[in-house]
């Protein structure tokens, strides 16, 4: 007499997920990469024996050196010091301003699609208004009405990526809205907010999650343009953006200014990118299937 097998309880998905992105050699890789990154960055400064706005008129720019491996700035500042300190503010940027585009752009996406037709459309109408709106000159108006100040940078930057964050959520949204298990919920009572806390926003947390980490690295290069302009981070400060530019400046004498904070900064926004593709072929294996 043949008996059925035990049925396993089902893994939980977000396990699941994890064990998929572990197996992927490269996003590994990246992982490991970004760590190290942060690390230098964070604890970095600690070990130098300089301060990054320490100056040495007389040693004025050097070339990589045993004292100085990254060489020195027209000031005789030590770019090492100065890439790993500005390494804190690009990275900080991009975590604060992603977070302030999700917070906005979830909660904005989820009312949006879970509302009715009309109120929808005023809401998306008022987003299709404001990706209209040309973002260096919102920049600037923020620029002469506060100063030039260091939480400007992500707020701005955040106010402006929190549009699409908002259309991804909302097109999750419409997709679930319909499905059985928040028929199920209407039918049984559940309110709109039950429905939006309770079905809506644990559905939309992959995308969301997937997005967000493709979202850092898009915040480090408008960061890096705004200090590029002159409308970032400002002066003693740096951030990669601002080493960045005045390596620029000085490009074909002083090579070393811009080569440096460039290595830094493009291996981060790597990392960032592979990671952001690897967590999307985890938590949706759905998007590599041809």
């Amino acid at each position: 007499m043949s008996t059925a097998p035990v049925s396993r309880v089902s893994e939980n998905p977000w396990l699941q997920a994890w064990r998929r992105l572990v197996r992927n050699p490269v996003t590994v890789a990246a992982m490991m990469l970004l760590v190290a990154l942060v690390l230098i960055c964070c604890a970095g400064p600690l070990f130098s024996p300089y301060h990054p706005n320490d100056q040495d008129l007389e040693l004025k720019a050097t070339a990589p050196t045993r004292s100085h491996w990254l060489g020195t700035d027209t000031l005789g500042r030590d770019l090492a010091t100065r890439v790993m300190h500005g390494g804190r503010i690009s990275l900080l940027v991009g975590i604060l301003a992603t977070a302030v585009a999700s917070i906005i752009g979830v909660g904005y996406g989820l009312i949006a699609g879970l509302s009715g037709k009309r109120v929808d459309a005023a809401m998306m109408r008022l987003v299709d208004v404001l990706y209209a709106f040309p973002f260096i000159t919102f920049v600037i108006i923020l620029v002469v009405i506060f100063g030039r100040e260091f939480w400007l940078i992500f707020i701005a930057i955040g106010a402006v990526e929190w549009l699409t964050m908002a259309r991804v959520v909302r097109g999750q949204v419409l997709t679930l809205k319909n499905l059985e298990f928040v028929l199920a919920a209407r039918a049984a009572g559940a309110g709109f907010w039950h429905i939006l806390f309770k079905h809506m926003l644990p559905n939309v947390v992959g995308p969301v999650i997937i997005y967000a980490s493709l979202t850092v690295p898009g915040v480090m290069m408008l960061e890096a343009t705004l200090s590029f302009l002159g409308l970032g981070i400002q002066p003693p400060d740096a951030s990669w953006g601002v080493l960045i530019s005045e390596g620029a400046a000085s490009m074909e004498t002083l090579p070393w200014m811009l080569i440096g904070p460039s290595v830094f900064f493009s291996a981060t926004l790597l990392a960032l990118n592979l990671i952001g593709d690897g967590l999307r072929d985890a938590l949706d294996p759905k998007s590599t299937q041809g």
